[in-house]
């Protein structure tokens, strides 16, 4: 099953509290784990800052909203209860708790009108499914389309510019990545050996201590085995044991396959990954804005 959102949570983790005794938040998450008998892999999931996993923070957000209905309330800090108002919302024995069953409350219709005044709604309406999402998922969801318009956007101009362009684009890639020293050493390695199979050589690293073979092909078709197997014949040939294979395009599932057997280490990048390590590391792309996504310091009120 796929990670509930969030405000699946909240009548589970009501229902977790109507004992009226104090909670651990983090004793809570571990226990709707189990009650929605997610795997693993679902346990592990974190959000793309990589700083809280995509359940915990859905409980944080499920909690929170019931704070501001009046349900639940804060004992200490990481603990909470239920409410005498939360107890007779379980009388009621509700289906579910969502964002319209708490609209009943003052409290909560309070606190979302603030929440509008900031968010501008008339911008962003509140659709069935944006409801269902915290302010991270929603946050995280819309920089994810902007950044994949953004790669596609990338990808459609890198195939139109000429093979030449394309060699040095890889090249200034590799050395904003750290390979290739200087961008003057690494733009003398283009085109130097003349070899059918390689379009150029790159320093792995500043200091020289191994070097790295390139092959750049700015297609639409597929690239195929023959290809790769072309690029290894030019390894072997120079006594190269690593090789980095970049295209526009796509590989077959021949061509990924032989490059996972052979003894030459060739890295294969495609058309998307090399948008996303141009997004990544700036390269045909400018900064049009950032933000910085902060929390309460609790500590910093601890007496």
């Amino acid at each position: 099953m796929a990670i509930p959102d969030y405000q699946s949570i909240m009548l589970p983790l009501l229902k977790l509290l109507a004992d009226e005794q104090e909670h651990f938040l983090r004793d809570a998450i571990e226990t709707l784990v189990e009650y929605f008998n997610l795997s693993e892999d679902e346990r592990k999931e974190f959000l793309p800052s990589g700083l809280q996993p995509v359940f915990a923070n859905r409980v944080g957000w499920a909690r929170t909203y019931m704070k501001k209905a009046g349900l639940l309330e804060s004992t200490r800090r990481g603990f909470f209860k239920i409410t005498q108002r939360g107890m007779n919302a379980l009388k009621e024995n509700p289906p579910e708790i969502n964002v319209k069953f708490l609209e009943k409350y003052s409290e909560f219709i309070k606190f979302r009108e603030t929440r509008r005044e900031k968010e501008d709604d008339a911008v962003l309406p509140e659709t069935e499914n944006i409801l269902k999402q915290s302010p991270e998922d929603l946050l995280v969801s819309g920089y994810q389309k902007i950044r994949q318009e953004l790669a596609e956007e990338l990808l459609s101009q890198v195939k139109t510019c000429s093979p030449d362009f394309f060699e040095r684009l890889v090249v200034e890639l590799l050395v904003k990545m750290g390979y290739g020293g200087s961008r003057k050493d690494a733009g003398k390695a283009i085109g130097r050996s003349g070899d059918g199979g390689i379009d150029g050589i790159i320093k792995e690293d500043k200091l020289g201590l191994d070097v790295i073979y390139i092959q750049a092909k700015r297609w639409e078709g597929t690239v195929s085995r023959p290809e790769i197997q072309k690029f290894a014949g030019a390894l072997q040939g120079h006594r190269a044991k690593k090789g980095i294979f970049i295209t526009s395009s796509h590989y077959s599932k021949e061509a990924l396959d032989y490059a996972s057997k052979i003894d030459n280490r060739i890295v294969l990048v495609d058309g998307d990954a090399l948008a996303q390590l141009m997004i990544d590391n700036d390269i045909g792309v400018s900064k049009i804005a950032s933000y910085d996504i902060k929390k309460m310091d609790s500590d910093y009120f601890l007496e």
